[in-house]
C-alpha cells in the first residue's frame, strides 16, 4: 500500500491533485472540487497536530469498533459518513485550497511518522503513525477518485 511518508507516493497524490481544475465535477457526492480540496486538508491538519477536534459522541461509542473495518487496505466505499469537524459546507477558492492541500501533504510527508500527533482522532480515537498513514492515503484516494483523478 502507498504511504504518505514515502516521497514518491506523496508526489503521485500531488500529481493527481494537479490534474483538478475549478470545473472538475464529482462522480458521486455533493461537494464541489473546491470544497473537496478544503475537506481533505482537515484530517491532515489533525494528523500534524495543527488542530485537535474533540471526539464526537458517535466516535466514543463506535469509533474503536469501526477502526478495523476502515483502517485496512480496502478502498473506502461511497457514502461513508463524514465527521462533522471535517464538513466543508461553504464554497472556497479553488487555487488557494489546491495550494494549501499540496503544502499540507508535503509537510506531512516531511514530518514522517515521528511528526504525527499524539492527539486522538475525533472519530477513531488513538491511532498509531501507521494507522494515520493508512487512513490518510485511503481518504485522499477516495476523494480523488470521487473527482475522477
Amino acid at each position: 500500500m502507498a504511504s504518505i511518508f514515502n516521497a514518491e507516493d506523496t508526489a503521485a497524490i500531488i500529481s493527481r491533485i494537479e490534474k483538478l481544475t475549478p470545473i472538475t465535477q464529482h462522480i458521486w457526492g455533493t461537494m464541489t472540487v473546491s470544497q473537496m480540496l478544503a475537506h481533505i486538508q482537515e484530517p491532515v491538519k489533525v494528523a500534524l497536530g495543527y488542530t485537535a477536534p474533540k471526539r464526537s459522541v458517535i466516535g466514543w461509542l463506535f469509533g474503536r469498533a469501526a477502526k478495523k473495518g476502515i483502517i485496512n487496505e480496502k478502498p473506502f466505499k461511497q457514502g461513508l459518513p463524514t465527521d462533522s469537524s471535517f464538513v466543508i459546507d461553504n464554497e472556497r477558492n479553488f487555487d488557494s485550497e489546491k495550494q494549501e492541500a499540496i503544502q499540507l501533504l508535503q509537510a506531512l510527508q516531511q514530518a514522517g511518522p515521528n511528526g504525527i500527533t499524539k492527539n486522538k482522532h475525533p472519530f477513531f480515537g488513538k491511532l498509531s503513525a501507521e494507522e494515520w498513514d493508512t487512513l490518510t492515503i485511503k481518504h485522499l484516494d477516495h476523494h480523488l477518485r470521487q473527482f475522477g483523478v
